[in-house]
């Protein structure tokens, strides 16, 4: 049903109007809706969005249409509404400058424990290293930048997944498979939920010679990053003992909390 002058002219009004933090509300609205695509697993139709938004179908439906002409969102043949591939490059520099912002706190890391210090993000169904800093003790390991591991032989992916819903974990084993990098990698989703309550119990997450034998890694997450985010250190298992757990974890929380708060102020203040 067309809309009237009056309430045309209402829309309008409301589409540029500045937001209450002195933003324009339409763009709020549109990266907000991009946000509930995302976490709606990327695609959804017009009436999800405007159930979980509350917004008017209309108000949708113009933001999309103008998403769709910018190529951050693309129509399906079914008419529902996906991610575009826009976004792919914009995510790409994102994680190329999340990297550089962490290294300065790699880098303390690696000055606090005497370890290489790493950043991973979850990457769909993948762990991807984005930023490292090498110990100065000589040693190759598997951790490289671009790098790119299955998350359930990893302490960084335990870190990542901690706090996903059991049904979200299976399913994304289910996908990926479970493959032994190792003999001692885990190798059933029963096994990898446990080791995922134990961070979360504990506060990090282990990797003890799952990826690589002679290697253990020590991982948290970063509370409250813009994108799923994990830091670690990783040394040779002679070094990174029971003991240095102990003095290193406290060091890996402290770092990782410094690094949120960093990530936070990022956004110049209006």
């Amino acid at each position: 049903m067309p809309s009237s002058p009056a309430s045309a002219s209402a829309t309008d009004a409301t589409k540029s109007a500045p937001a209450g933090g002195g933003g324009v509300q339409s763009l709020e609205r549109a990266f907000d809706l991009l946000e509930r695509m995302a976490d709606a697993g990327g695609e959804v139709g017009l009436s999800e969005l405007s159930a979980s938004s509350g917004l008017p179908l209309p108000t949708i439906h113009r933001l999309m249409r103008t998403l769709v002409d910018c190529g951050y969102v693309r129509q399906q043949s079914n008419r529902r509404y996906a991610l575009g591939p826009r976004l792919i490059r914009l995510g790409e520099s994102a994680s190329r400058l999340l990297g550089t912002w962490a290294r300065p706190y790699l880098a303390r890391l690696v000055e606090e424990t005497g370890e290489t210090a790493n950043m991973a993000l979850l990457d769909g169904d993948e762990v991807v290293y984005v930023a490292q800093v090498p110990s100065k003790h000589s040693m190759r390991m598997f951790t490289e930048v671009g790098r790119r591991v299955l998350p359930h032989s990893t302490g960084v992916g335990k870190a990542l997944l901690a706090h996903a819903t059991p049904q979200e974990v299976r399913a994304l084993l289910a996908r990926t498979g479970m493959p032994a990098a190792t003999e001692k990698t885990i190798t059933t989703p029963d096994g990898f939920l446990d080791a995922l309550e134990l961070v979360r119990r504990s506060g990090y997450a282990i990797d003890d010679n799952e990826q690589e034998i002679g290697v253990r890694c020590l991982a948290v997450p970063v509370p409250d990053s813009p994108t799923a985010a994990a830091i670690s250190i990783s040394g040779p298992a002679g070094r990174v003992t029971e003991d240095a757990t102990q003095r290193i974890v406290p060091v890996l929380q402290e770092v990782a909390r410094d690094l949120s708060e960093a990530l936070a102020n990022t956004t110049p203040q209006a």
